[in-house]
């Protein structure tokens, strides 16, 4: 007998729709349009006493601007950079979230190229605001040498930094985000698919409990997929925001 198809890596990859454009492609340009659309709606009222839609349009706002720009980067440069961290928080937290979404079900972070597009953009913006801040060589000493630190073990502690905050955090943050979401889509395909098979291709009788048990089993970890998915969105926005007030504090 054999068994149920297995769910791997060629379950994340999408035949072109047309001209090269992808699923994953097409989802990512339309949580732009789902972002846009709805703020645009929320703010559209712009009422003293906030309905339900400016309300939570204004609390997602103040999340980012307090608990993740101001929180992490200090006054008084935190707020030049929330309109990017808000940006990236809500385009993370959409593209997540479609791994939940009927007929949609796939979240645009698990294919790598995308954490990886966000992870370089955050590079560029956090190395920039140091280089702003200090100059270039100033940036250079700032990021590569600890605060205190003097003597031969600077010949150690300077390429380990330098290795460590320049050439690893933009890989160690995309690897972040892609994993989690991969990981997640693969084990509701691996139960979703696993549930099918028992419950109507397998033949036997006594594979529909355990069927039912693999079904249900799947939708438990939706839900706890969906608050990882909400997680790593705001570790992303959060890690970004570190690596700017880090590259803009007055001191290492």
């Amino acid at each position: 007998m054999s068994g149920p198809p297995s769910p791997g890596p060629s379950d994340f990859e999408f035949p072109a729709i047309a001209l090269g454009v992808t699923k994953p492609m097409v989802l990512a340009v339309l949580s732009v349009v789902i972002i846009v659309v709805l703020f645009r709606a929320m703010a559209r009222p712009a009422a003293v006493v906030p309905g339900r839609l400016q309300f939570a349009g204004e609390m997602t706002y103040d999340f980012v601007r307090n608990s993740i720009a101001r929180e992490n980067i200090g006054a008084p440069d935190y707020m030049r950079y929330v309109p990017y961290l808000f940006a990236t928080f809500l385009f993370v937290l959409v593209n997540n979230f479609y791994g939940v979404i009927p007929f949609l079900q796939f979240p645009t972070m698990s294919r790598f190229g995308f954490p990886v597009a966000l992870a370089l953009i955050a590079w560029v913006i956090y190395n920039v605001a140091g280089i702003a801040k200090h100059g270039f060589f100033g940036y250079l000493k700032h990021t590569t040498v600890p605060g205190g630190t003097t003597g031969p073990i600077l010949l150690i502690m300077i390429p380990l930094e330098f290795f460590s905050n320049i050439i690893v955090r933009p890989f160690t943050l995309a690897l972040r985000l892609f994993a989690t979401m991969f990981a997640g889509h693969l084990l509701i395909v691996l139960f979703s698919l696993g549930a099918e098979y028992l419950i109507f291709n397998s033949g036997n009788p006594l594979y529909i409990a355990p069927g039912i048990l693999s079904f249900v089993a799947g939708i438990a970890i939706s839900f706890l997929d969906m608050l990882i998915m909400f997680l790593q969105a705001y570790v992303f926005t959060l890690l970004s925001a570190m690596y700017i007030g880090g590259s803009v504090a007055d001191e290492h």
